[in-house]
């Protein structure tokens, strides 16, 4: 019988590791911000200024073995339409083979301990995807809308 096999994980800061802006911004891009008819360029932006050391704008990249497979962040907003609630967990992502692996979570975790850091005691998101895995990971949906023609959660997490 072949012993499981044990990846090792952990979390840096683009602050700490400048040379992932260029991959956390494509990945960010293509999953999110096209979308949101923002440029390359900008999105690129955000990312190499996701730097503070206490507070958003934190960038987050979960590296296993060594290689980057997911990314979140600290933001101050990440809705338009709820300019009065801040901060938020953005920008989840994990590439598509990592995927189903609990990498998710490490993501999550290291988004709310960032927040905690700063005193924060409550943290919001949106999602039009993973409602589930949010509401897994201690997540309480606030209310249901529409965002973008497309369905969506309004989710909070309680950090107290």
């Amino acid at each position: 019988m072949t012993p499981p096999l044990v990846m090792n994980h952990r979390i840096v800061t683009i602050a700490e590791r400048p040379d992932l802006v260029p991959l956390v911004a494509g990945w960010l891009f293509e999953a999110f911000w096209r979308r949101g008819g923002f440029s390359l360029a900008e999105t690129t932006a955000f990312v190499a200024g996701a730097v503070a050391v206490v507070g958003p704008p934190q960038c987050f990249v979960l590296l296993v073995d060594e290689v980057p497979v997911g990314t979140a962040s600290l933001v101050a907003d990440d809705l338009d339409e709820r300019p009065d609630l801040t901060p938020w967990l953005a920008g989840v992502f994990v590439t598509q083979e990592a995927r189903g692996r609990g990498h998710v979570n490490h993501l999550i975790a290291a988004v709310e301990a960032a927040a905690r850091a700063a005193s924060v005691t409550t943290l919001w998101l949106y999602t039009t995807t993973a409602e589930r895995v949010y509401l897994r990971a201690g997540w309480v949906t606030i209310e249901h809308f529409e965002h973008n023609g497309r369905p969506a959660a309004l989710m909070r997490r309680d950090l107290g």
